[in-house]
C-alpha cells in the first residue's frame, strides 16, 4: 500500500499506487486521481488502464497526464484546472510522487494562486524539496 501524503486539505500525492490503493482512496474521500507516470516506466508497474478501471469501479474520476522528467506548462495548467473543479480530495500519483507535486505547484504559481515560498513551506510539509522548482 502506498503512503497517501497530504499536501493541503484537498490535495495529496504518493508515490505509485496499486490497483488495491484505488478502493483505500475512495473510502478517504479521494474524488479525483491523476497519474502523472507514463506507462511502462518500469516492469510491474499498474498500468494506467488498470488505475482507471479501478477508478471507474470505485466512483472517482480519473485523468492521466504522463510526465517525462519536469513538467510542462501545459501539464501544469490541465493539472491545475482539474484540481480546482474537482468537489473533493484530489490524489495525485508518480514514482515517487515527485513529478506529481511539481506538476501541481507549478499549476498554483502559473495561477498565481499561492506563493512560491508557501508553495515550498507545503511541498516541505510532504517531504518534497520544491526549491529547485521554484526558487527560495
Amino acid at each position: 500500500m502506498s503512503e497517501f501524503r497530504q499536501v493541503t486539505d484537498s490535495f495529496f500525492v504518493a508515490p505509485q499506487i496499486e490497483v488495491a490503493d484505488v478502493a483505500r482512496a475512495g473510502a478517504e474521500g479521494v474524488v479525483l486521481m491523476i497519474n502523472n507516470r507514463p506507462d511502462d516506466e518500469v516492469p510491474g508497474q499498474a498500468a494506467s488502464a488498470d488505475i482507471a478501471a479501478a477508478c471507474e469501479a470505485e466512483g472517482i474520476a480519473y485523468i492521466w497526464i504522463p510526465v517525462v522528467g519536469g513538467p510542462t506548462r501545459a501539464q501544469a495548467e490541465v493539472m491545475q484546472e482539474a484540481v480546482s473543479e474537482a468537489s473533493g480530495r484530489v490524489l495525485a500519483f508518480c514514482r515517487s510522487g515527485t513529478r506529481s507535486i511539481n506538476t501541481w505547484a507549478l499549476g498554483q504559481a502559473l495561477a498565481r494562486l499561492r506563493e512560491p515560498a508557501e508553495l515550498v513551506r507545503l511541498g516541505a510539509g510532504a517531504g518534497y524539496d520544491l526549491r529547485p522548482l521554484l526558487g527560495g
